[in-house]
């Protein structure tokens, strides 16, 4: 069997692995990354990505119903549910081009194969044209990432059952679905097939929506989705779950009374778990938790020379973590500068109306035993909102009464996953309310928003 010798070898190609391999490849060090499908990983095939562009659709289609609202006459709207499809295929496809040339650019040996990790410093191929071929590396980054649960009680089995990776490949809408989950997942398919006409319930086991989101912000949701016909079953048991030939029967019980819905589908957004299976070999003895990888601050395993990143060290669970924990752990292992740990990120959720945070909720402050004060902005109090028919939702900035510091934002509305970033940024740079209220923000903008929570914290908003 033929040896090559590299500074880094990736396992993983998502959105962690394929950023540390070009990184390293930046810093001129000779890099390959092992990933079992395509490059981009399962955000950029199977998820973030496909996902946005049926989103997109369901946006569009949306807005066209609501087209009189504007003075416009577009008649009977028609659409084609596998051209919708189709299209969000061609997007990944043309993202996971974009990775490869990225590859090439910066000297990445791009490999497509499986990789168990046989010692510090060598993997073996294990599927793939070149299967039971050894690499030896200086340094291994794992970055595997994770892949859904499923209930133990339901398994997969395509057009009846789903996880999200089948879902965006459906052949066919279903005219009625339950989604197992509210998640971020879960939500953003409630939506998307929702706007097409699919009859959806979503059957969630805690007691609201997005459960890792402020209670207002979820309560919000909860109200929009009604509007939109998305049933939301909440605090509820699932029993039993009985797959037929055309239909899925689930009995679950809610305030002590057993119910039976009978759906043709069911999309299970239950969560996800470390993806390590096969990546180690009997020998490697990585310390893991709970599934996922243990690291130090430099992004360091156990076993010297072994690193890992992204999802498969844990929560939080998210594309851009990922790339950034990677990126930290390259800078790391090569000198380039001192790798940092995340505290700081944004959480994102597609749906209608969107849905973006940073920092605690306002439910852990007061589980903390902090003090704290709260500036909260509605949309409907937005010009831009109103304008752009799109006034559902808020701002709700969480700050230190003392310093100012910002301790959590919580926004909820129209392009909520773009507003969120100039929070991001003040609790990088440890900002404070009274820089985001003195900060000019352009007018007409759905921004303004921003200004004004952090204004109404001290009870100085002018629009409310």
């Amino acid at each position: 069997m033929s040896e090559a010798k590299y500074d880094l070898i990736v396992i993983g190609g998502g959105p962690g692995g394929y950023a540390a391999a070009i990184r390293a490849g930046q810093l001129g060090k000779k890099v390959a990354c092992v990933e079992m499908e395509r490059a981009g990983g399962t955000c950029l095939n199977w998820g973030c990505i496909p996902s946005k562009a049926l989103l997109k659709s369901a946006e569009l289609m949306a807005s066209l119903q609501k087209a009189e609202t504007f003075g416009i006459t577009v008649g009977s709207v028609e659409y084609d549910f596998a051209k919708v499809i189709e299209r969000s295929r061609g997007v990944a496809d043309q993202m996971a081009k974009g990775i490869e040339f990225l590859f090439k650019k910066n000297k990445v040996d791009y490999i497509v194969a499986n990789a168990q990790v046989t010692e510090a410093g060598a993997i073996t191929l294990t599927e793939g044209d070149r299967k039971g071929e050894s690499l030896k590396a200086d340094n291994i980054l794992i970055a595997t990432g994770c892949r859904a649960k499923v209930l133990p009680f339901l398994p997969i089995q395509g057009e009846r059952v789903m996880t999200s990776r089948e879902a965006l490949v459906m052949k066919k809408q279903p005219k009625s679905v339950a989604i197992i989950g509210s998640g971020a997942i879960g939500v953003e398919f409630a939506y998307f097939l929702n706007a097409f006409g699919t009859e959806v319930t979503i059957l969630e086991i805690l007691p609201q929506l997005v459960p890792v989101e402020d209670e207002e912000v979820a309560k919000v949701l909860e109200r929009s989705f009604k509007k939109q016909k998305i049933h939301c079953e909440l605090n509820i048991e699932i029993k039993e779950a009985k797959v037929g030939k055309n239909s899925v029967t689930i009995d679950y019980v809610k305030k002590g009374k057993p119910v039976k819905l009978e759906v043709e589908s069911v999309i299970q957004a239950v969560g996800i778990q470390a993806n390590l299976e096969g990546a180690l070999a009997e020998s490697v003895k990585l310390e893991l938790d709970r599934g996922f990888i243990v690291v130090d601050g430099r992004y360091e395993t156990n076993v010297k020379g072994i690193f890992a990143a992204g999802d498969i060290i844990g929560p939080p669970t998210l594309a851009h973590v990922a790339t950034y924990e990677a990126i930290q752990a390259v800078n790391g292992m090569f000198g380039h500068s001192e790798p940092k740990r995340v505290t700081n990120f944004p959480g994102c959720t597609y749906c209608l109306p969107q849905i973006a945070s940073t920092g605690i909720t306002e439910q852990a402050a007061k589980e903390k035993g902090l003090d704290y004060k709260v500036g909260k902005f509605p949309f409907v109090a937005s010009g831009k909102a109103v304008a752009a028919n799109a006034s559902d939702g808020f701002v709700k900035v969480i700050s230190d009464p003392e310093t100012g510091e910002i301790l959590g934002a919580h926004i909820i509305g129209n392009d909520a996953t773009e507003l969120i970033a100039e929070f991001c940024l003040a609790m990088e740079l440890e900002g404070t309310i009274d820089e985001i209220h003195h900060t000019i923000h352009a007018h007409p903008t759905l921004s303004e928003a921003s200004a004004e929570a952090a204004a109404a914290t001290g009870n100085e908003a002018i629009h409310i």
